[in-house]
C-alpha cells in the first residue's frame, strides 16, 4: 500500500482513487503552500497581454449580472478599460511559462501525465465568477492568491440543459450540498460531470490542474489517419461474396458481413491501433507554446558537460513510452521517435517527469546524438543545475 499523501490530506492515491476520483470530491486544507505567491494577480495581466496567450476576458453586465459575454484572445489593454465590476480572466496553460508551476504536476504522481490537460489559472476581483456550470474532465482547484467560495451541486451529463442565448454553458439551477472558503494553498478536487460554482471573496487566483480522457472520435480519426498511410490497404478489395446475383438496388448482409469483416480484421492490428493512440495522448495541446529551437549539435553537449547543466523535459512538450516486454517505445509531441538503446533508460526517466545531470554518464556519442536531436525539436531543454531549487 502506498505512503499517505500531503496533496490528498493525508489519505494514500489508492484511497483516493478507490473513493474519490470521479465519484465524489475531495476537500484538503493547507495541500499545496508552496503554491501561494507564485503568481500575483498583477503577474495574470501582464500575461493575458502575451499574444502567444490563449485567455478568455468574461464579463458580467453591471446593470443585469445574468447577461455574460466572451472575449478571447489575443487581448489588448483596450479590452481591460471600462471594466464592469463583475468580471473573470482565465489564462490556459500557465505552466508552459512557470517552471515553478509545472514542477507542482509531480504533486500528482498517481495520474499518469497523458491524462494531463493544462493548469488554467483565473483571476477575478470581488464577486467574479464564471458562473454555474460544470466540466467533462477532473479538476484539482488549488487557491493561490485570496479567497474563492465554492459551491457544489448536483451531477451532471451530456442531457443537461443550460441557460439559452449565452456565451458559456451556464446551469439554470444548482443543488448546493458543499459550501466552503478556501484560502491559498487549499485544494478541492471536483469530479467530472459534478456542477461547482465558484466566486471570488477578494481579489483572489485560482489555480485549475486538469485532466481529460480522450474522445472515441478522436482516437478513431487518428486509427483511420495511420491506415491511410499503408498504401496497400488503399487497393480494393477482392470480390469473394458475389455467388449469385442480388437485385440491382441491394447491399446483401453476406457482402456488408464481409466489408464488415475486413475492418475489423484491420483492428486486430495491436501495433497500428497502439502507435495511433499513443501518438495522439503525446500531442501537445497548445503546440504554438513549444518554444523555437536553437541549433545544438554534439559538440555544445560536450562543452556543457562540465558546466552542471540540469536534462528536462520541455513543459509545453509531451513525452510519452510503452513497455512492450521490456522494450521501451517513444513518442514525442505527437510522433514516434527513434533513439539508441542506451538512452532509452534516461529518456523513460525524463518522461516520468525527473530531470537528470548531463554529466559523464551520458558521455557517449550516441545518446549525445539522441539529446541533441531532441533538443532540436524543442521536447527537451536544458536548464541551470542551480535554477532546480
Amino acid at each position: 500500500m502506498s505512503q499517505p499523501l500531503d496533496v490528498l490530506g493525508g489519505i494514500s492515491a489508492e484511497q483516493f482513487l478507490a473513493e474519490y476520483w470521479q465519484k465524489k470530491p475531495l476537500l484538503v486544507r493547507n495541500a499545496l503552500p508552496e503554491i501561494a505567491g507564485m503568481l500575483e494577480p498583477n503577474d495574470v495581466m501582464e500575461l493575458a497581454l502575451d499574444e502567444n496567450i490563449t485567455a478568455r476576458l468574461i464579463k458580467q453586465k453591471d446593470r443585469d449580472p445574468n447577461q455574460w459575454s466572451v472575449k478571447t484572445s489575443p487581448l489588448l489593454k483596450a479590452d481591460f478599460q471600462k471594466m464592469p465590476k463583475l468580471w473573470t480572466l482565465l489564462i490556459q496553460a500557465v505552466d508552459h511559462y512557470s517552471f515553478d508551476l509545472a514542477e507542482l504536476w509531480k504533486k500528482f504522481p498517481f495520474i499518469p501525465q497523458w491524462r494531463r490537460d493544462d493548469i488554467m489559472v483565473s483571476y477575478a476581483p470581488q464577486g467574479g465568477s464564471v458562473g454555474k456550470h460544470f466540466d467533462f474532465y477532473d479538476v484539482f482547484l488549488v487557491q493561490g492568491h485570496g479567497h474563492r467560495r465554492w459551491q457544489l451541486g448536483q451531477m451532471c451529463d451530456a442531457d443537461t440543459d443550460f441557460i439559452a442565448g449565452q456565451p458559456l454553458k451556464l446551469l439554470p439551477e444548482m443543488e448546493v450540498h458543499f459550501d466552503e472558503v478556501l484560502a491559498p494553498g487549499d485544494l478541492l478536487y471536483v469530479p467530472p460531470g459534478l456542477s461547482h460554482y465558484g466566486v471570488a471573496e477578494d481579489d483572489c487566483l485560482t489555480f485549475s490542474f486538469g485532466f481529460r480522457m480522450p474522445n472515441v472520435p478522436d482516437m478513431m480519426d487518428r486509427i483511420c489517419d495511420k491506415f491511410s498511410e499503408n498504401d496497400l490497404l488503399k487497393n480494393p478489395l477482392l470480390d469473394i461474396v458475389r455467388s449469385q446475383q442480388s437485385s440491382m438496388g441491394q447491399m446483401t448482409q453476406n457482402e456488408l458481413e464481409y466489408l464488415k469483416a475486413k475492418i475489423f480484421e484491420q483492428l486486430q492490428n495491436s501495433t497500428v491501433i497502439e502507435d495511433a493512440i499513443v501518438s495522439l495522448m503525446s500531442e501537445p495541446k497548445y503546440p504554438e507554446n513549444i518554444p523555437e529551437a536553437e541549433a545544438i549539435g554534439t559538440g555544445d553537449l560536450e562543452e556543457a558537460l562540465e558546466q552542471g547543466y540540469l536534462l528536462m523535459l520541455e513543459p509545453a512538450s509531451r513525452l510519452l513510452y510503452t513497455d512492450q516486454d521490456g522494450e521501451l517505445l517513444f513518442w514525442a509531441n505527437g510522433e514516434s521517435i527513434c533513439i539508441s538503446e542506451q538512452f532509452a533508460p534516461h529518456l523513460k526517466k525524463l518522461a516520468d517527469g525527473q530531470a537528470i545531470a548531463l554529466n559523464e554518464t551520458l558521455f557517449d556519442q550516441d545518446i549525445l546524438e539522441d539529446i541533441a536531436q531532441l533538443m532540436n525539436e524543442s521536447v527537451l531543454m536544458l536548464l541551470p543545475a542551480d535554477s532546480e531549487e
